[in-house]
């Protein structure tokens, strides 16, 4: 199994769009997701191999439906539209797979093979289980870019991998829960268990950034199973709010978790996209992705002849993830301690998993000195920080 092996940075398009979160900012609901800070470049930077812009063909597999309005694939979808209107690409081309599980393989590939046969010369897979199929059909078609979301495989020719470093703006938010929470009891419903180091990394990262600023707090986990299960998130949410806990994050597709934190009366922080559009009076502050970051310089490597098949793993300084602003209603401190937080990962002299770290089994990982490399961070995180309980 392949690990993430580097951090590439696309041919450089973009003007990123690093800002520390509430200073002045004053963007809309989704302006977080549509880069709003691109430039277009002029240069000719290509090799004279690409492929014509208006030749070009983009496909995309989404495990739900973006119209939704918030959560995991309308995210993806806005980074889409962003890298469209940033290239300057038609209607025409763009083609979208909608609800397509990413359990099902056989549905995952016949989304693709359609994607072919429609004349996508460009596809993104964008959920986790649909990482095994994309290979397989990379294989079957090595003229077509297929670029997939999460997950570790790749092929260093026409098929690659795209994920980032979310704990950065986890670990942010774990900040503002820990400040803000006051039973001590933190709710945090996770779409798969330990054995999935996206999932168990960030909630790690939630963890340490809670116990940075209070050590007393308690991150109670339950574990859905499902990247996608409404029916699942939603009774998640209602048994980890009847136990007392009034900061509700997720690593899951559906609002739930803030939406029922609000009708509760109690606090929530957001995933995926800006959640206080549907949470207005108890989204602490959301931690969000500008995937149009990756898609535009993706799709625009490709046009140029420069892509190289590299996997690509941005963060906070590349623009692609980060916190938004923090609710007025958060308590005293608490933007000053996520600015000091902010420095210190922006300046690399802080990057979440440094040194010793304990376990909730009493154990230890890392080193003293040094901080965990790339490839364990994607997947080797199998264990939970000693502030976090799973519930049954």
């Amino acid at each position: 199994m392949e690990k993430v092996k580097k951090c590439l940075c696309l041919p450089v398009i973009l003007i990123c769009m690093v800002m520390l979160s509430g200073c002045g900012n004053s963007k809309s609901i989704d302006d977080y997701a549509t880069n709003e800070g691109y430039q277009q470049n002029t240069e000719v930077t290509g090799n004279g191999k690409g492929i014509a812009k208006e030749n070009i063909k983009v496909g995309v597999l989404h495990i739900s439906d973006p119209a939704e309005g918030s959560g995991y694939s309308y995210t993806h979808d806005i980074g889409i539209q962003g890298m469209q209107e940033n290239l300057g690409l038609s209607d025409s081309q763009i083609v979208r797979k909608l609800n397509i599980d990413d359990g099902d393989a056989k549905a995952v590939e016949k989304a693709i093979q359609e994607c072919v046969d429609e004349g996508c010369n460009v596809i993104f897979t964008t959920s986790w289980g649909y990482m095994k199929p994309t290979a397989d059909m990379a294989e079957k078609y090595p003229d077509v870019y297929f670029s997939h979301g999460t997950g570790y495989m790749s092929n260093g020719k026409n098929f690659n991998n795209y994920f980032g470093r979310i704990y950065q703006a986890r670990y942010l938010s774990g900040i503002v829960a820990g400040m803000n929470t006051k039973t001590n009891k933190i709710g945090y419903v996770a779409a798969q268990d330990s054995t999935n180091s996206e999932v168990t990394g960030g909630i790690d990262a939630f963890a340490l950034g809670v116990y940075s600023v209070n050590p007393d707090a308690v991150i109670h986990v339950k574990v859905t199973n499902s990247w996608y299960d409404p029916a699942a998130e939603k009774a998640a949410t209602e048994k980890l709010l009847a136990m007392g806990c009034d900061v509700m994050s997720q690593h899951c597709d559906t609002p739930y978790p803030q939406t029922l934190a609000q009708e509760k009366g109690v606090y929530g922080i957001g995933y995926n996209s800006d959640m206080s559009k549907e949470t207005p009076k108890s989204c602490l502050c959301s931690v969000i992705w500008n995937w149009s970051a990756y898609y535009t310089s993706a799709v625009k490597s490709i046009i140029d002849g420069t892509w190289d098949g590299s996997n690509y793993y941005g963060g906070m300084s590349e623009g692609l993830v980060e916190i938004t602003d923090l609710a007025d209603f958060c308590v005293k401190g608490t933007q000053e301690k996520v600015d000091d937080a902010s420095l210190l990962i922006l300046s690399g002299k802080f990057n979440v998993f440094d040194g010793v770290m304990q376990t909730n089994d009493g154990k230890t990982v890392g080193e003293a000195g040094k901080t965990l490399d790339d490839a364990t961070i994607t997947g080797g995180i199998n264990w939970y920080y000693k502030n976090v309980v799973v519930e049954e």
